[in-house]
């Protein structure tokens, strides 16, 4: 409890709050917040600081670390690898009507295939490796395939940053290939110094409003800035909001650049 109390003082004294950030918002009419870790000088950028020590349901942000998981513990043995057959079942997307590996899988969020994923990776493999990332509040219950989706896994939009700042610098507890081979795969965009790395998630179970997820890193001129912005989610026509929202935002920060 004291090393929590600790945490959080740590996080308010390194907290800057950007108006210009927190104008966005605003003008959207859009409730939420946006983190950036700046890995380099300790230090947390962004809007509605509190809102960024809530804890929610991951969504399709875990395919990130259910990736990891999968690698490390030899679920499967590569991201090329086909590991997820469509069996013909109703889905949500036309796109998931089709045989996976990781890499595919992730770009189009495709559920049953990492469902799959964990179920493969298992109940006991899955809780030891959600212990050893520190991941949020840790808790995975007792159902494999939906604990990120539906709870109890929660987690921070700080505690993401953190956590995808680690990925990023090859400072997880994890060999540095399998880091690299996850890295590949979330890989957005490319600009003259700066690439952008990131996944979205939008979880939807139990919530009222729901709250859409857009998390990542961008690395600038070789240094590292986590990121995470969460908002309310009335309808699905708001989840573009997600990466819009967040790439104005680090354009502000000078993070992401016109070439």
């Amino acid at each position: 409890m004291l090393l929590m109390i600790l945490n959080v003082q740590l996080h308010a004294v390194n907290f800057k709050n950007n108006q210009q950030i927190a104008n966005i918002f605003k003008n959207e009419g859009i409730k939420g917040t946006f983190i950036v870790y700046d890995v380099q000088n300790n230090e947390f950028i962004g809007y509605n600081e509190k809102r960024g020590e809530q804890y929610y349901p991951p969504a399709s942000t875990f395919k990130i670390f259910n990736s990891l998981i999968g690698l490390s513990t030899g679920a499967v043995k590569s991201v090329d690898e086909i590991f997820y057959h469509y069996d013909g079942s109703k889905v949500f997307l036309e796109s998931w009507k089709n045989d996976m590996s990781l890499k595919k899988a992730i770009k189009i969020s495709q559920v049953p295939a990492y469902k799959q994923l964990a179920r493969m990776i298992g109940l006991k493999n899955m809780q030891k490796n959600i212990t050893k990332l520190n991941y949020g509040n840790e808790k995975i219950g007792n159902k494999i395939d939906t604990f990120w989706l539906e709870g109890p896994l929660e987690i921070t939009a700080i505690q993401q940053t953190e956590l995808l700042a680690k990925l990023a610098t090859k400072k997880l507890p994890y060999p540095k290939d399998i880091q690299n081979s996850v890295c590949e795969i979330i890989e957005l965009e490319k600009g003259k110094d700066w690439t952008l790395y990131g996944k979205t998630g939008w979880a939807t179970a139990k919530l009222n409003p729901s709250i859409g997820w857009f998390v990542g890193w961008v690395e600038q001129n070789g240094q590292i800035y986590g990121f995470a912005i969460n908002m309310d989610i009335k309808n699905s026509s708001m989840l573009p909001k997600r990466e819009e929202i967040a790439k104005k935002s680090l354009k502000i920060l000078e993070l992401l650049k016109e070439d």
